[in-house]
């Protein structure tokens, strides 16, 4: 909770890493996890006299990204080289884009949260987030300093990620909250994976975020603003900017004021540190890259862009709770991600049975690959197989209890529903006959029962079915037992 007579400011910046095959400015692989500087060439390493190429596909999944943010793509945008010296970026310099980006003027609707003192959201509210821009560069390399004996006081590089494609998405200063934070790069991140742009797995380091904070007293214009840099975890970015809130507000109430500085967050002090004095933009020193020719896009790019990628999330949410009756939790669950939306729609239709596919996904079936540390992508059940299951349910040959050890066994053994239900006699009787005759031997074998249930012990109805169930090894259908029941013994 934010102090009485506090207001936060915060923007954020996001780099994500776009799912290219080879680098931006040349042919070298992006693969995660290999040997360290062994995807490295005389362009991403910066020699003398190597000259840097766009791969247009990471052209493309820019604009995936952009369109699926809401973002305008500029038919011609320009590269520049952003000058500044680390041991991770081997040129002295990185190629960006400065004041032509690749794409601006986005606005995005997202649902937020509004959360209690322990972090569980009591509510959900729409917002309108502005994204100020979208542009390509390319990423510097990796400091490694993990791993290594403490006696070892040496810094090490890891060249393999210079030069891999990067779209950084720079929002204006709209969030008040750092939770309201938390929710737009989880929405960012879903958007970007749904479309293919990006991996957006942060633990890979594909996906990084920085947020800008600022405090002020109710009603003044914007205090300094500090950088929290490299967060490669939504709830440290949360945690970061928590802290900072209360250190900020802290230090101007005691007489101090605040720096513009970029800090870290480290997560074992649970605070955050001084890394640097934040640069502006003109001590980077901008100007256009001479080796590479000005961006522009064909005509209708845009367009063909747009057509190729599939039905974003909210629309498909929307879609769902149209076509299917679902509710909003519901249908915003089941489009968390775009592999899970699919696993729905194709249970959903092979069951007949909508919310009765979407009850089974949401409990038994992501239980199930949560166990298994899986994906709806990866699972062993095709959705056709659980609409079968819910078939099987909704016809009366086996119970509600009975699918969910069916589905289990299914998860375990790959078989099919039928199948299994076959292999282990589990087929319900629903012939009414049958249920007829083991419903009166039941009720002729307890007279003393019978009678209290007809003096209005009434609760004896469930001893009644324990016992028909019990006859039947369980095989009757509960349904028709009950009804079956019901006439027996009111005689």
């Amino acid at each position: 909770m934010i102090k009485e007579g506090w207001e936060v400011v915060i923007g954020l910046e996001i780099h994500a890493q776009l799912s290219t095959e080879s680098k931006i400015f040349c042919g070298c692989s992006t693969r995660f996890g290999d040997e360290p500087n062994s995807n490295t060439c005389p362009v991403c390493l910066g020699l003398p006299g190597a000259l840097p190429v766009l791969n247009w596909r990471a052209v493309e999944l820019g604009a995936r990204a952009a369109l699926a943010l809401g973002l305008e793509l500029n038919g011609r945008s320009v590269f520049a080289r952003k000058n500044y010296f680390y041991p991770d970026l081997p040129k002295g310099y990185q190629i960006s884009q400065y004041d032509q980006p690749f794409s601006e003027r986005g606005e995005l609707e997202m649902m937020t949260s509004v959360r209690d003192e322990s972090g569980h959201a009591r509510e959900w509210k729409p917002m309108k987030v502005r994204i100020l821009r979208l542009h390509l560069e390319e990423d510097a390399g990796k400091n490694v300093h993990e791993g290594l004996p403490e006696t070892d006081r040496f810094s090490y590089v890891d060249l393999n990620r210079a030069g891999t494609p990067l779209a950084e998405i720079v929002t204006e200063p709209d969030f008040r909250t750092s939770w309201e934070a938390y929710d737009y790069v989880n929405h960012v991140r879903r958007a970007l994976q749904w479309v293919g742009a990006s991996e957006a797995d942060m633990e890979k380091g594909n996906l990084r975020c920085e947020a800008n904070v600022s405090v002020r007293r109710t009603g003044e214009g914007f205090g300094t603003k500090v950088e929290l840099k490299n967060l490669n975890s939504v709830r440290f970015m949360q945690k970061a900017i928590e802290f900072e809130i209360e250190r900020q507000i802290e230090l101007i109430e005691s007489g101090g004021r605040v720096s513009q500085e970029t800090r870290l967050w480290d997560d074992h002090l649970g605070e955050t540190r001084v890394m640097r004095s934040k640069e502006e933009a003109h001590d980077y020193r901008y100007f256009p890259e001479p080796d590479l020719p000005p961006l522009v896009l064909p005509e209708g790019f845009a367009e063909r862009v747009r057509a190729e990628m599939p039905e974003l999330p909210e629309a498909r949410r929307a879609r769902f709770m149209d076509e299917y009756g679902l509710s909003y939790p519901d249908a915003s669950q089941l489009t968390s991600g775009r592999a899970l939306a699919d696993y729905f729609e194709r249970a959903a239709k092979a069951s007949e049975n909508a919310r009765a596919a979407s009850n089974w996904i949401r409990s038994e079936v992501l239980r199930e690959l949560e166990a298994a540390g899986r994906g709806a992508e990866e699972s062993p059940v095709a959705p056709e197989e659980l609409g079968a299951l819910v078939r099987l349910v909704d016809g009366g040959k086996i119970s509600g209890k009975q699918a969910k050890d069916v589905l289990v066994e299914m998860f375990r053994t790959g078989k099919t529903a039928s199948a299994i239900v076959e292999e282990q006699g589990l087929a319900q009787v629903s012939d009414a006959g049958e249920i007829e005759r083991i419903v009166s031997e039941v009720v002729a074998a307890n007279p003393k029962q019978l009678e209290q249930y007809r003096a209005g012990k009434e609760s004896l109805l469930g001893f009644f079915v324990g016992q028909v169930m019990k006859a039947s090894q369980g095989k009757a259908n509960p349904k028709l037992v009950n009804e079956t029941l019901l006439k027996k013994l009111k005689g």
